[in-house]
């Protein structure tokens, strides 16, 4: 982290990398074009200032990245102080041998800006895809966990056990990371059970926030900082991310107008992959992007009151935004990054390191 803000609210970006049509041109641009521009938005986020870059991982012709630790290696030879982040890994069908030892190897690369948000993934296209039985959804996640901590451990040959996984014997596991262990987060959308999760392992928790009265979600903060003083870790290891779609605009009004068509049809094809046929109307949409929502849509001022609010109700240590979805094209997509670095973080700044002095 850059030294100027390390007792501040971290700020960060992270991208899903999809290839849905833009809904106002129908053009969807290929996999080479995605991933090109991906790498242009981390170096403009990283030149602008900003704390931490993510990328998800899915396995889909409808998304770009199925390889976050590739992409991130790439990205980090054209920045230098940025934070490199999966956003999420799908951990439940990810050999955890394999991903410390691409995530170690991105670490020694970027000089020690690897870190790993892991999560269960919010499709299932990767269960079939590796030979995992979608019946074992959450016994593999446990298990995947219990394994990758183990490897994070700092040992550097390591005996272990599970169900589902081939054992290790005084396997030698390389490289090791940069700073010897790799910054793990969970990924938490909304069960207490997950936050607690999170907390027993010492993990962060990465909470994604992506509609409704913030409100809600304080449980789940709770619940994680609870499990985590149970379990003995120390406070400064117990961290906690908000993560949510974001766009900015010169006023709220026009935040709405430009931002409504990118977020309804993000949505549309989310939920068509889940069955669900429900147009989000502009209406709708209008009531879940206002003043007290998690949804972060508006002038920038609008932003800052809404990561202030939530940062009173949880005391969150980092902010990531989704700022690139449902086809949006790439000078939009930079816009909301240059807002977000030149007009919003220096404020959340100077207000987060102040309460923390």
């Amino acid at each position: 982290m850059r030294a100027e803000h390390r007792d501040c609210m971290e700020i960060g970006i992270y991208s899903f990398a999809e290839l849905y049509p833009d809904p106002l041109t129908g053009k969807t641009v290929s996999a080479k074009q995605r991933i090109d521009e991906l790498m242009k938005l981390a170096k403009l986020a990283d030149d602008a200032g900003l704390d931490v870059f993510g990328v998800g991982e899915h396995h889909r012709l409808d998304y770009a990245v199925s390889s976050p630790p590739a992409i991130l290696s790439a990205i980090s030879q054209i920045t230098e102080n940025i934070k490199l982040t999966s956003a999420t890994t799908v951990l439940s069908t990810a050999d955890p041998v394999r991903l410390f030892e691409d995530f170690a190897t991105l670490d020694l690369i970027s000089d020690g800006r690897a870190e790993i948000i892991a999560g269960r993934g919010a499709f299932l296209d990767s269960f079939p895809l590796f030979g995992y039985d979608v019946g074992h959804y959450k016994e593999l996640f446990e298990e995947h966990i219990d394994l990758f901590l183990k490897l994070n451990s700092g040992e550097e040959s390591v005996t272990w056990k599970g169900r589902y996984r081939p054992p290790l014997r005084e396997a030698e596991i390389s490289p090791r990371p940069f700073r010897g262990s790799i910054p793990l987060w969970l990924g938490v959308s909304g069960t207490p059970e997950s936050a607690e999760r999170a907390g027993r392992a010492g993990a962060g928790l990465a909470l994604a926030v992506l509609s409704g009265d913030p409100v809600s979600s304080k449980p789940l903060v709770d619940k994680y900082r609870e499990a985590a003083s149970k379990a003995g870790h120390p406070p400064e290891n117990v961290k906690v991310a908000v993560t949510g779609h974001m766009f900015i605009s010169k006023t709220n009004e026009q935040a709405l107008q430009e931002f409504y068509p990118y977020h309804s049809n993000y949505w549309s094809h989310v939920h068509s992959y889940h069955g669900i046929d429900e147009p989000l109307t502009k209406e709708d949409f209008e009531r879940a992007s206002g003043k007290e929502t998690a949804l972060f849509v508006g002038s920038s001022q609008q932003i800052i009151e809404k990561i202030m609010h939530q940062y009173e109700l949880f005391g969150h240590q980092r902010f990531l935004a989704q700022i690139d979805i449902g086809g949006m094209p790439f000078k939009k997509a930079a816009e909301n990054i240059e807002r977000l670095a030149a007009e919003v973080a220096p404020v959340i700044r100077k207000e987060t390191g102040k309460s923390s002095e």
